[in-house]
């Protein structure tokens, strides 16, 4: 099987090891079978989309609607080098899937818009699917509502021209679209579960997603949440998007997998 690539941008390494972990266990693939790369760390490179299955982006506390000056030098660069690539991938309608910072990614593309108009805070909070979700291929595998857990700062007000709306919450319109038939982005996030969650939210203390005094309360709701069902979106990703190499190709991987900017 061709491998599929994963893009993350977390800084802090546990973190970020532990979004890896928890996206590989998702998708019930071996971590040679999820080849990961930190775009916080390293510049992307070159990406042959026939190298690849299909490609998962992570989260992470990048948001496209930041101040232009307070965006680091890594975060402008990881910016400008996904939106390339993601112009490609939906032109091509290439799998792609993108949680939470996906939404500013794809968001943007073709007059979409992503401001801070409908964030939300930390926690768990019931997701409803459109009927346009209840009939994807993808979102499909999910109930018609669904606990999930989220936490983000900017989502999309305006969808992007053509892109087909999957599932809202009560507080934020546009909690997954799809554009084409392969390229789907979600706002929430499929692969936490509660021990996650209570990490991130000490991880990311200081990034204004919630004041000081409010930790403890935000950790004991998350615990309380029954939170099951997002993370199946992951095996139907890779129960859709899999797929062999041609027969007259030996390696079974792509070479820049033995780079040492990617990792398994």
């Amino acid at each position: 099987m061709r491998p599929f690539l994963f893009l993350g941008t977390r800084a802090e390494d546990d973190v970020a090891q532990q979004e890896y972990d928890a996206v590989l266990a998702g998708c019930g693939l071996r971590p040679d079978e999820l080849v990961r790369m930190r775009l916080e760390a390293t510049p992307l490179g070159e990406v042959d989309l026939d190298d690849w299955s299909g490609i998962i982006l992570g989260g992470g506390p990048f948001n496209m609607s930041d101040p232009d000056d307070a965006k680091s030098p890594a975060q402008r660069r990881a910016e400008a080098e996904l939106r390339s690539l993601a112009v490609r991938v939906v032109e091509a309608d290439f799998p792609f899937l993108g949680a939470c910072y996906g939404i500013g990614v794809l968001g943007t593309l073709r007059g979409g818009v992503v401001d801070r108009t409908f964030g939300e805070p930390i926690g768990a909070l019931p997701v409803r699917l459109t009927d346009a979700g209840r009939d994807d291929p993808l979102f499909g595998t999910l109930p018609a509502e669904f606990a999930a857990y989220l936490g983000h700062k900017e989502a999309v007000s305006r969808l992007p021209d053509g892109a087909v709306l999957l599932a809202a919450t009560v507080t934020c319109p546009v909690h997954a679209f799809r554009i084409g038939r392969n390229v789907y982005a979600t706002q929430f996030h499929p692969e936490l579960d509660a021990v996650a969650i209570c990490d991130r939210i000490d991880a990311y203390s200081a990034h204004g997603y919630y004041e000081p005094h409010e930790r403890e309360q935000l950790k004991a709701a998350a615990r309380e949440a029954m939170v099951t069902e997002p993370v199946r979106l992951l095996a139907r990703f890779v129960e859709l998007h899999a797929r062999e190499w041609p027969a007259d190709r030996n390696s079974q991987l792509p070479s820049r997998v033995r780079s040492p900017r990617l990792e398994g």
